[in-house]
């Protein structure tokens, strides 16, 4: 069972060191040059969620809530924002991508912020988890990249935070998948859209 965690509105008076800022707005002006490309078609999967929000939640989170341990997990990274985030935080964060471009932007990220961190270009969905989907069509489905938890050696239970940016229609999708291969403790924050950030605790 998933217990939903009040995040306060003052959230957002969380500081932002001047260079993680930085950062942020480079990564978001890298994005919107990705998708304003003439060249090649745009991957309509990806929308870049608010970093800025994202990492003032992630601070929240690390001082006000209880933490089964550091070990952090993005699932569909994009340009692994958010997992260069973490592991600035303090986490041993992994980002997983499927799409062979956003996995090739992630790794630039990952090289700008100078962080140790894993990128694996593979499908975040533990093994048998798409029969959870009532809805066969939801784009985290179908997709063909090798299975990230061989890749990695771990499974979903060995994570103590996930994070994810879940398409519209996805949310409840991606919280059934982690309540039934997270282990008891974990948490899950969603970006759902502008000032929608859902944090999560499996209870039981």
């Amino acid at each position: 069972m998933l217990t939903r965690l009040s995040i306060p509105s003052s959230v957002d008076a969380e500081p932002i060191a001047a260079e993680v800022a930085a950062r942020i707005d480079g990564d978001l002006k890298r994005i919107e040059e990705f998708q304003d490309r003439w060249e090649r078609p745009k991957i309509e999967q990806f929308v870049a969620a608010d970093y800025r929000l994202v990492f003032q939640t992630l601070v929240w989170m690390i001082r006000t809530q209880m933490m089964i341990g550091r070990r952090f997990l993005e699932w569909g990274c994009g340009f692994a924002v958010v997992s260069a985030m973490a592991s600035r935080l303090g986490f041993d964060a992994i980002g997983i991508e499927a799409v062979d471009d956003l996995f090739r932007e992630g790794c630039k990220t990952i090289d700008a912020w100078n962080e140790r961190l894993e990128l694996v270009h593979g499908n975040f969905l533990p093994p048998g988890s798409e029969s959870l989907a009532l809805d066969p069509s939801l784009p985290s489905l179908g997709h063909e990249a090798t299975c990230a938890y061989d890749v990695i050696g771990l499974d979903l239970d060995d994570f103590a935070v996930v994070y994810a940016y879940p398409w519209p229609g996805e949310d409840d999708f991606h919280e059934d998948v982690f309540d039934r291969y997270a282990t008891r403790g974990a948490l899950l924050m969603l970006f759902c859209g502008p000032n929608d950030i859902r944090l999560m605790r499996k209870t039981s």
